[in-house]
């Protein structure tokens, strides 16, 4: 054997391992993601409540903002939304779909007034009937209130 040989030999084996161990970090990384869907669905569903409400989100359109595009993409909405409809469909739980048009975020969930002007890096809404409320959890409140929806289970 000539000295050049066993070099790229052993160097094309060492890539081989480090390929492996890569792939192996990443199959376990998609794993706890997994795991993760599966343990907050089943949190929901075990409450057994009459129905659950989630919002028709432009993922695809999500995913072009570059500084969301990264946490969009590790929260597997996806297989969450298969998850959830597999649960609901077991537990005979009605699952709804509200329209990705409708404004939860930006209704007030007391007086039903919408605030226009509400960015993304307002983290409270502030009504000017008096409410105060953190963004996220108004939005629940409102997809709680929705009257217009699909049903997927």
């Amino acid at each position: 054997m000539k000295g050049g040989e066993t070099v790229t030999t052993y160097k094309r084996s060492n890539i081989i391992k480090n390929i492996v161990r890569v792939q192996k970090l990443h199959q376990r990384l998609a794993n706890i993601h997994l795991e993760y869907v599966k343990s907050v669905v089943n949190t929901v569903v075990k409450t057994k409540p009459m129905y659950i409400t989630i919002e028709d989100l432009n993922v695809k359109g999500i995913m072009k903002n570059r500084h969301l595009s990264k946490a969009v993409a590790e929260q597997c909405f996806y297989t969450f939304k298969k998850w959830l409809v597999t649960k609901c469909e077991q537990h005979g739980i009605e699952l709804r779909q509200v329209n990705r048009f409708y404004p939860s975020s930006k209704l007030c969930s007391c007086c039903g007034k919408r605030k226009k002007d509400l960015q993304l890096k307002d983290r409270t809404f502030n009504c000017e009937c008096g409410t105060i409320l953190d963004r996220d959890y108004n939005a629940s409140l409102n997809l709680l209130q929705a009257k217009e929806y699909t049903l997927l289970t």
